[in-house]
């Protein structure tokens, strides 16, 4: 309220109008004898003048006229091109044919570095996490004062300025940013994660050590609120990939996206490799699919996401061992999966059919998934300091857990 006689510098000026006394008693201090509402003659010729229809026209002749037009404009537009595309489609299939066993944030940082070469305008940073979060690419260029040639931001400690920079590079368009921190600062990132959505930028943010299974760090790092908070973003899609061809498939979904953000949540520990396919066809990009199915009608429907996928696997051949033919969905992206057609999800989990969802996380979003009834295995509060192994059995996330929630719901 500066300038305003009475309510400069209190509360009233902030939570109401300041009404007629004041805004009078404000335009005197400031110097300001227009009418309200009009903009003065110099202002707005200053502006029209830098908006007007000749330089806009000399910028498109001078765009014409340049050899490199073509793809000038397509960085603009920050969709994946030709070699881009191309890109992605060679290491999601390279991920099914080598079929690798790492950790979620070393294949993501394996798969930024097959496709950054061919994309200029892929740009990213760490919140003084590079290390951890693995986003700088071997040979990328860093941004540094004087050389901004790079392709690489380190923006130190400061999450929310990094992610308010995302949002000012995405506006601006010809980049695609990206950046990274751990899952759980991502609360720091939070209001421009909300803006992200809120304006529909296309802005990726990469956030690793996304469960208790970072393990020493302790419950102050361990996100099992995390996931179901930036789910409940409107407009905001989390994937949570369980091997590296997930993660090839959550990038290429990622970056195919324009309409909003997207939250890659990685995990510290290797993986195995789950799938058997060629990598051909992304079925990350519908959300969930099945992963390992029975031979007929299954009994029981096992949901996991990340490195909870391996265990629901595992606890899939302990009950196929018992006669409980059990259907293991992976659901890499929740919300994209409930996005889908009500014939899509009724092919993936069958109406009827029990449900046991596995995420080292709060329940909290899934009942959408699994019904009320379903049986969830993950967590009840936060975490603790200790190896991922000893965390996992101590809070009980094992598939023995998610073999005996599903014998309760099939044997009552």
């Amino acid at each position: 309220g500066y300038g305003a006689p009475t309510k400069a510098g209190t509360a009233g000026s902030h939570g109401s109008p300041l009404g007629p006394d004041e805004i009078a008693g404000a335009r005197k201090a400031l110097g300001w004898d227009h009418p309200a509402f009009e903009v003065p003659s110099d202002i707005l010729e200053a502006w029209r003048a830098a908006g007007s229809p000749e330089a806009h026209a000399a910028w498109r002749d001078r765009l014409a006229d340049h050899d490199q037009a073509d793809a000038f404009v397509a960085q603009l537009s920050g969709e994946p091109g030709e070699a881009e595309l191309a890109a992605l489609a060679t290491w999601r299939r390279k991920m099914a044919a080598e079929k690798p066993s790492l950790a979620t944030r070393a294949s993501s940082g394996q798969a930024l570095g097959a496709i950054i070469d061919t994309w200029p305008g892929l740009v990213g940073g760490s919140a003084d996490l590079t290390g951890s979060n693995l986003t700088k690419t071997p040979d990328v260029g860093v941004v540094k004062a004087g050389d901004y040639a790079g392709q690489y931001i380190h923006f130190g400690v400061r999450e929310h300025g990094m992610a308010a920079c995302a949002n000012g590079m995405s506006l601006h368009g010809g980049f695609r940013p990206h950046v990274a921190t751990f899952l759980v600062f991502s609360d720091y990132c939070r209001p421009s994660i909300r803006m992200s959505a809120l304006m529909q930028q296309p802005v990726i943010y990469v956030m690793t050590h996304d469960s208790i299974g970072l393990g020493e760090d302790g419950p102050t790092h361990q996100p099992v609120e995390t996931l179901a908070a930036l789910r409940a973003i409107p407009n905001v899609e989390v994937f949570r990939p369980c091997d590296a061809l997930e993660t090839a498939e959550a990038w290429e979904a990622a970056l195919m996206r324009l309409d909003g953000p997207t939250v890659l949540a990685l995990s510290r520990q290797k993986l195995p490799h789950l799938r058997s396919d060629d990598g051909a066809e992304n079925l990350s990009a519908r959300g969930a699919y099945t992963l390992v199915d029975t031979d007929g009608a299954p009994d029981v429907l096992l949901i996991a996401t990340g490195s909870e996928v391996s265990l629901a696997v595992e606890a899939a051949g302990t009950l196929a061992g018992e006669g409980i033919a059990a259907r293991v969905v992976s659901a890499p992206c929740v919300e994209r999966f409930l996005a889908q057609d009500a014939g899509y999800q009724d092919e993936v989990l069958p109406q009827g059919v029990p449900c046991v969802a596995a995420e080292a996380a709060l329940r909290y979003g899934w009942d959408a998934v699994i019904g009320r009834g379903g049986a969830f295995v993950g967590m009840n509060g936060f975490g603790a300091s200790a190896p991922a192994e000893t965390l996992y059995e101590h809070f009980g996330i094992t598939a023995e857990a998610i073999a005996a929630a599903a014998r309760g719901l099939v044997r009552g």
